[in-house]
């Protein structure tokens, strides 16, 4: 079997999505910036996988490094983030190895260039590019996917909300500071236009409560067109939801769409100042310096008190309801590790058939993606 490399394996994400392969049985090559760390972490895998992991030393800053990690028909899975700042030279080493290519990021400008100029080269090498193969987005394309095929060839829109409780890593904290400083994008009447980050709001019944989320740029605008060209409008949503309740019968209060639309104020605030001349310079070193990256994340108790719910309508022409699909299950952070781990191995098996810059539902068929996505941890009710 080709090889698999996590690159960044030390930070949060990374360590995570090494320990989804070892308990798969898998003994994926540890590659990251810090040697002593490496050998740490290679040393507490090792006794999970019956002796050490092989590490690699590879930083960003030394592009060369990084395209050493691997050859063709290897995997190379990316976690080092921000994605906009550092993902470069992973997704370029790859494609110059002709290695297939996953990573973490949920950034909507490092997604639409690895599509549009990624994508193409990277046909022509013969390998495959599956970005933000995470929370962020793999469960949003199969619930749209999965609304879809449902609703048939009337549906003409989808509207996908992703809800979280719990609170963000330091990896994912610095990605939506920086999202909010780059131009995000939207599909509206048949086209890929930009807008930015928090421009819309909309509205999801989750059993009864209105969940709210804002406007980003995921990879659902890019990939759900392409397999289902009928499409008009593609509306992708992020918000926070209520804690499960401790007991039958308690109040759950819904998500506040006042908070929703204050956060979206902000973002437009923030984003028109950006557009002046050498604030949004300034912005993103204050970001930078405020928000440096992997930092740590949830621990594994405070992971498992945490939920997510993903939730898709197709609508026809007129607005009017056709389908709907939902997904419930685990935290974000152990999804994101478990289905990269999942999609990984099958890679690495020979289990992808096209080449070129891919959405999950291009590079696995529906049916084994959601099988996949229901082994991370989130199922259809």
């Amino acid at each position: 079997m080709a090889a698999i490399v996590i690159f960044g394996a030390t930070g949060y994400t990374g360590e995570l999505t090494a320990r989804a392969l070892v308990a798969r049985g898998v003994r994926p090559v540890l590659a990251a910036r810090s040697p002593e760390r490496l050998c740490a972490l290679a040393g507490a895998l090792g006794n999970l996988a019956t002796g050490d992991l092989d590490t690699a030393v590879a930083d960003v800053d030394r592009p060369d490094s990084v395209r050493a990690l691997v050859g063709a028909g290897d995997v190379l899975v990316s976690t080092v983030g921000p994605f906009f700042r550092y993902g470069g030279p992973a997704v370029r080493a790859a494609v110059d190895a002709g290695a297939h290519y996953l990573d973490s990021t949920g950034e909507g400008p490092f997604i639409r260039s690895v599509f549009e100029q990624h994508g193409p080269e990277a046909a022509r090498a013969g390998c495959a590019l599956l970005t933000a193969f995470g929370f962020d987005w793999v469960p949003g394309n199969l619930a749209g996917a999965l609304a879809l095929r449902e609703a048939g060839p009337r549906a003409r829109r989808i509207d996908i909300g992703y809800f979280v409780t719990g609170s963000p890593s330091g990896g994912t904290r610095a990605s939506a500071a920086g999202m909010l400083l780059e131009p995000a994008f939207g599909w509206r009447s048949h086209q890929l236009v930009r807008e930015p980050t928090g421009r819309r709001t909309h509205s999801f019944d989750v059993d009864g409560q209105r969940f709210s989320g804002l406007s980003v740029g995921g990879s659902e605008h890019l990939a759900l067109p392409r397999q289902y060209p009928d499409l008009t409008d593609v509306g992708v949503y992020v918000g926070h939801r209520p804690s499960p309740t401790p007991h039958a019968g308690a109040h759950r209060p819904a998500v506040s769409g006042a908070a929703t639309r204050a956060l979206q104020a902000g973002s437009v605030v923030l984003n028109t100042a950006a557009r002046l001349p050498g604030v949004r310079g300034t912005l993103q070193v204050a970001a930078r310096r405020l928000l440096p990256g992997s930092t740590g994340g949830p621990d594994a108790d405070s992971r498992a008190r945490t939920h997510s719910t993903v939730v898709a309508v197709a609508t026809d022409a007129d607005g009017h309801h056709l389908a709907q699909a939902r997904l419930e299950g685990i935290n974000a952070y152990d999804f994101t590790a478990n289905i990269l781990a999942w999609a990984a191995q099958r890679i690495a098996a020979g289990g992808l058939s096209e080449c070129g810059a891919l959405g999950p539902v291009d590079g696995f068929d529906l049916d084994a993606l959601e099988e996949g996505v229901a082994e991370a941890g989130l199922r259809r009710v």
